[in-house]
């Protein structure tokens, strides 16, 4: 009987030891779940605080004086409505955290206190009673009814808060549905429906009066529109200007001065002078319009030594273009003719270009100032040829979006297509041909004239000297848009077999074309110092073996007269001629007077400031 009372205490314990590891898992368990179910509670019992707030500011926004106020009576009437339903809608939330409180964390926090609570009371007991055999029995029965027990208690335990949650939602549920009834949902319709349609009304009239305030002109947001139509055939001038003055290497101040011309010249009356003192020496100045800083109506006027030039800025855009006008009028010496207003009149299409660069390849007007350009009897050479028709269009001199290219090292062919071959160039470290060489120490022409490179582009025919016109306008209003006026000075020799161009400094030829590619030449008309020349070349990009013609223009500014580098050119071509024939070359020496070492004196050597500017770089461009 012994030893099958102690093999029942063992059996005995061991099935304990499972019931006990049972109730500790399920008390840990349990703690978790009712921190996740008063969470639940917590968040429900703030959503109804929430909608209680929510509730309380729609209804304050009645109580606010708007500034703005016009329309808000039906929102005002919305807004209350929705702040009713919102009140309903917090009651709900309050009953279903009350529900969540009786029937969901209420039903746990009672098993737990209880039933958990009392195998923790239970387990001390049987632990601590005293090795009666009737005591001992009576607690352990005790003990293992209470394990037993909580086997069936505990799936009660974990259904009964979550039956009480989801009928606790489904009343919340139901009464939401009859609170937001068919009435409510045709109210919230009809409400979306005409704010929408009123946000759309105001939002299309909101576009039409920014369409109407776009298609206005510019000069509606100007403060100084000019009612008065711009004299442009003006030869005297007069009124206050501000001029820019440097204060330090890189800071600059504007005085406001009066100014007014007398003669040829710009004169300035300073603050407290009796008199006014001259400024500058308009007779073949040049005058363009320039950007400068936030300011407007801002020009820039350049003496003709390029070496001296003033900003000014006008009062109103009437002042500033008649004063470009002036200016432009007097620096082509219109004051000393016959009949100045008439000369200014042939002018003045020269005068508009110089207040706004013209860019775009507009066609020309049938006023054109300039209609006998493409008669004969211009400084055209026999070298180019002319057209006896209409003058051609723009667009057919030269192609819309053609790049400019303000640099001497390259060609304006290359530099458009590297497979365009426009003339011959040299290598820029100065190494040259040995054949190019010879020619031109065995010239009989040698011309050296000092010129400062405008720019280059290329161009769609080389037979028509409107070509070279079209070129120097396009070049020079380009530079004047860029504000690009510095030029780099450089020696343009003529030979009877060459067009070369050489760096003064290093004698380096920077460019050279063969004389028979130069198929044209020409000078300004009115700017007496703008050439410039056509050179033929040949484009392979199509992969033809003898190449397309292709042409490019090239616009000096010169130091003396245009004119005289296309007689120089002229001539070196009629010379070239007359090398293949041996008479025709003798009768044309015999014509000209030769210089000692028996080449072809054709000009009278460069004195004074061409002299003196030889070498330099970096002049202002006067064109």
């Amino acid at each position: 009987l012994t030893v099958m009372f102690f093999g029942l205490c063992e059996e005995t314990r061991s099935l304990l030891s499972v019931f006990e590891e049972d109730a500790g898992m399920l008390t840990d368990y349990t703690n978790k779940l009712l921190q996740s179910m008063q969470r639940v509670f917590g968040a429900q019992s703030e959503m109804g605080l929430a909608t209680e707030q929510l509730s309380q500011q729609l209804l304050d926004y009645e109580k606010k004086n708007f500034a703005l106020g016009k329309g808000d009576e039906e929102v005002i009437a919305t807004l209350q409505h929705f702040a009713k339903t919102v009140g309903e809608l917090n009651s709900l939330h309050s009953e279903l955290a009350n529900q969540m409180a009786d029937s969901m964390v209420f039903p746990l926090i009672q098993f737990r206190e209880k039933d958990l609570t009392e195998i923790s009371t239970l387990k001390e007991i049987y632990g601590i009673v005293p090795f009666r055999l009737r005591k001992q029995h009576s607690a352990s029965l005790q003990y293992y009814c209470a394990l037993n027990a909580l086997q069936y208690r505990k799936r009660v335990a974990m259904l009964e808060p979550m039956l009480g949650f989801t009928q606790a939602q489904v009343g919340f549920f139901k009464k939401g549905i009859e609170l937001v009834s068919k009435k409510m949902d045709s109210f919230l319709s009809a409400c979306v429906f005409s704010i929408q349609a009123q946000l759309d009304s105001e939002a299309e009239t909101m576009r039409a009066s920014q369409r109407e305030l776009l298609s206005v002109e510019d000069t509606v947001y100007m403060p100084d529109k000019d009612s008065d139509s711009v004299n442009r055939t003006l030869i005297q001038k007069a009124g206050y200007l501000n001029i820019r003055n440097k204060t330090g290497l890189v800071t600059t101040a504007w005085d406001r001065l009066y100014f007014f011309t007398q003669g040829g010249n710009l004169m300035c009356q300073p603050r407290g002078a009796v008199a006014g003192g001259m400024v500058l020496d308009l007779d073949n100045s040049s005058v363009m319009a320039v950007d400068c800083e936030d300011r407007r109506y801002c020009f820039q006027i350049t003496s003709p030594s390029g070496k001296t030039s003033m900003i000014l800025q006008a009062e109103s855009k009437k002042e500033y273009e008649e004063w470009i006008c002036t200016v432009n009028n007097i620096s082509r010496q219109i004051y000393l003719t016959d009949n100045p207003e008439a000369v200014a009149i042939r002018l003045n299409q020269t005068a508009i270009q110089a207040v706004t660069p013209i860019t775009s390849f507009e066609k020309r007007q049938e006023g054109d100032p300039n209609p006998d350009r493409a008669k004969p009897g211009s400084v055209l050479r026999p070298g180019a040829s002319q057209n006896p028709g209409a003058a051609p269009e723009p667009e057919d001199l030269i192609a819309p979006g053609t790049p400019i290219q303000f640099d001497i090292m390259l060609p304006a062919s290359e530099f458009q297509d590297q497979n365009r071959a426009g003339g011959r160039r040299t290598n820029p470290f100065g190494e040259t041909d040995d054949d190019c060489s010879s020619e031109t120490d065995d010239s009989l022409l040698q011309q050296v004239f000092a010129v400062r490179f405008q720019g280059s582009m290329a161009v769609r025919c080389g037979n028509n000297q409107e070509v070279i016109y079209e070129a120097m306008r396009q070049v020079l209003a380009a530079r004047a848009i860029h504000n690009i006026f510095k030029t780099t000075e450089s020696h343009l020799m003529v030979t009877s077999s060459s067009l070369r161009l050489i760096d003064p400094q290093t004698q380096v030829t920077r460019i050279s074309f063969m004389l028979d590619e130069v198929s044209q030449f020409a000078a300004h008309q009115e700017n007496g110092r703008l050439m410039g020349f056509v050179v033929e070349g040949r484009d392979w990009s199509d992969g033809d073996e003898e190449g397309e013609p292709a042409f490019s223009a090239f616009i000096f500014e010169s130091s003396t007269e245009g004119e005289k580098i296309c007689y120089t050119i002229n001539l070196a071509k009629e010379i070239a001629e007359a090398k293949k024939d041996p008479e025709a070359l003798a009768q044309l020496m015999k014509n000209m007077p030769l210089t000692n070492d028996g080449k072809f004196l054709l000009l009278e050597p460069e004195t004074g400031d061409t002299a003196d500017r030889v070498g330099q770089e970096d002049l202002e461009s006067e064109a």
